[in-house]
This record gives C-alpha cells, sequence and structure tokens, in this order.
C-alpha cells in the first residue's frame, strides 16, 4: 500500500523525531504508531489512576506486598498494551474522519500504511497479551478487566452522538481506578469509586484542552467534543473540572484513610493538592489558539498525576 501524506518515511504529522521514527525497524514502525508507542503520554494518563488506586488501597488496608509490586509493573505493562488496542480500535474507526484532517491525516491507516485487516490483527495481539496479565489477578479484577472493553469499544463513536466524548473517554481510562483496588483488597469499595469519578474529572479536564487543537476541522466533518461545546467559556469550565477532581480526589482518599492516623491523612490529602496545584498552572497557560501551547500543557498532565503518589507513599508510612 501506499503513503498519500506527503510525510517523509511515514512518519505522523503531529509526532516526530521519536525513538520510532529513529530506532525502530521500518516494518514495526506502523504498528507502533498504531499503538502510540511514539506517544507515551496517553499511556501514563491510563496508568496513573491504576497506581492512585494500588496506593490507597495499600492505605486502606495498611499493607503493601510483593504482590503489588507486581500489580504496579503489571499494569504498567497492562497499560501500554490496553492503551495500544484502544487506540488502533479508535484508528480503524475514525479512518474516514482521521483522512479529512490535517493533525491526523497522516496516521497509519488513512495514510496507506497499514490496511484494516492488519491493524485488527494488530489489535487483537495486543488484547491477547494484555489478557495474559490480567489473569494473574484476583478474579474479580478479571471480571472488570474484561467489562474494561464495553467501554474501551464505545469510545470511538461517542463524538458522533454527544458533545460530551470526553465523558467517555474518562471512563474508559480511569477503569484501572476500579480494577487496581479490586486486585488489590479482593473487591470492589466506595472509595475506588469516588476516586474514579475523580479520574473522569481529570480527563474531562486535560482532553478538553487536548480537543481544542482540532475545533476547527471538528466543525468542518461534524465531529463533537467538550471544546467545540465550551468554546470561549473553556477556562471557565475547566476550573469546574479542576475543583471537581480536587473534591472527588480528597474524598477518595479520606475514606482510604479512615483507620490511619490524623498524620497520616494530612500527608495524602496533600497529593490531590499538589494535582490541583498543576491543573491551576496548566489553567493559568491555556491558551485556545495556539496547538503547540495546548499541547505541552495536555502532555504535562503526566507529571501532574505523578505529583501525588510521593505523598501518598509517605503517608503509607506515617
Amino acid at each position: 500500500m501506499t503513503q498519500t501524506t506527503g510525510m517523509p518515511e511515514g512518519r505522523v504529522a503531529d509526532s516526530a523525531g521519536n525513538w520510532v521514527d529513529t530506532h525502530a525497524p521500518a516494518a514495526w514502525q506502523p504498528y507502533l504508531r498504531l499503538s502510540r508507542l511514539d506517544r507515551p503520554i496517553g499511556t501514563w494518563l491510563l496508568l496513573l489512576p491504576c497506581w492512585w488506586a494500588i496506593a490507597l488501597a495499600a492505605l486502606a488496608t495498611d499493607s503493601f506486598t510483593w504482590f503489588d509490586v507486581w500489580l504496579i509493573v503489571g499494569s504498567a505493562i497492562g497499560a501500554a498494551l490496553m492503551r495500544g488496542a484502544g487506540c488502533t480500535w479508535n484508528d480503524i474507526t475514525d479512518r474516514h474522519i482521521d483522512g479529512s484532517v490535517a493533525r491526523t491525516r497522516s496516521r497509519p491507516i488513512p495514510s496507506g500504511q497499514v490496511s484494516v485487516k492488519q491493524a485488527l490483527a494488530w489489535m487483537i495481539v495486543q488484547c491477547g497479551v494484555a489478557f495474559a496479565i490480567l489473569l494473574t489477578f484476583p478474579l474479580a479484577a478479571i471480571a472488570l478487566g474484561i467489562a474494561a472493553l464495553i467501554p474501551v469499544a464505545i469510545y470511538p463513536f461517542a463524538k458522533r452522538f454527544t458533545w460530551w466524548p470526553q465523558v467517555f473517554l474518562g471512563l474508559a481510562f480511569n477503569w484501572g481506578a476500579l480494577l487496581l483496588w479490586t486486585a488489590h483488597t479482593g473487591s470492589l469499595a466506595w472509595p475506588a469509586v469516588v476516586l474514579y469519578v475523580a479520574g473522569i474529572s481529570w480527563t474531562l479536564f486535560y482532553d478538553t484542552i487536548y480537543a481544542h487543537q482540532d475545533t476547527e476541522d471538528d466543525a468542518l466533518i461534524g465531529v463533537k467534543s467538550t471544546a467545540r461545546l465550551f468554546g470561549d467559556n473553556s477556562p471557565m469550565w475547566l476550573r469546574g473540572f479542576l475543583v471537581g477532581t480536587l473534591l472527588l480526589l480528597g474524598f477518595a482518599v479520606v475514606g482510604a484513610s479512615l483507620d490511619r492516623s490524623v498524620p497520616s491523612l494530612i500527608v495524602a490529602l496533600l497529593g490531590p493538592w499538589a494535582l490541583a496545584w498543576h491543573l491551576t498552572w496548566q489553567l493559568t497557560r491555556f491558551t485556545p489558539d495556539d496547538t503547540a501551547v495546548l499541547l505541552r500543557l495536555f502532555r504535562s498532565n503526566r507529571n501532574a498525576g505523578l505529583l501525588p503518589l510521593p505523598f501518598f507513599a509517605v503517608a503509607l508510612l506515617v
């Protein structure tokens, strides 16, 4: 199949100079790009709610074992695989839309580097390896992992029928909060559900920023997003998502720390405040018409999501 985008060496327009471009074998590059392994921020955003859940579950049970180390490692590998599978599925369903958007028309499928059948096979391989990892988790967590396929399957179509596709992304991307809490404790509990909703609020924050990159193209082809819905009112909505993330994550911390000491609770509560500080920093730099700034702010959410973890870890020792 031939490439039609004019990008050199099959590269993707909004991701150049990465390790896939410079070091991966040429035959592997289109598949690695399908999985977004040239852009790891999505893997981080899928992974961080998993790590939050492991930390808060450890606080709730006052225990951290070698199995939790495996949960940390296994969730990292699984996040990379499932993010890759999800992005592959997204590119399959969006192949006609992607071909109409300047930022995405150089992706492997619309540019002709990979066929739909090849992409489907690659998605199945990634799901299969991720499922093998999932089988090492407790039965209740395995059931939740299988159920996660529902929001993953629905998300690519959400932009066609709702102005709030970011909610569906949040439902899919934060499922790990439910799964990893359950993997540690053996059952689901309300702090994990609150953590899940906090993650959805965070997703609405960062993905609204991301979606502002494509508002003009999205309007032309009729694709919906919160960025288009909010328009000039986006800063107000982003502030609301910031406050919601802070309050919900704080509530989840309190729920996980009910049997802990007051110093432990105070230290753990610094985690949500650290995240809120970073989101506030992003909000002060939000420039809806500057795609370079928007992309930089979106990618900075890896650091934002990492900030609570040291406080959760120290709280476990207090």
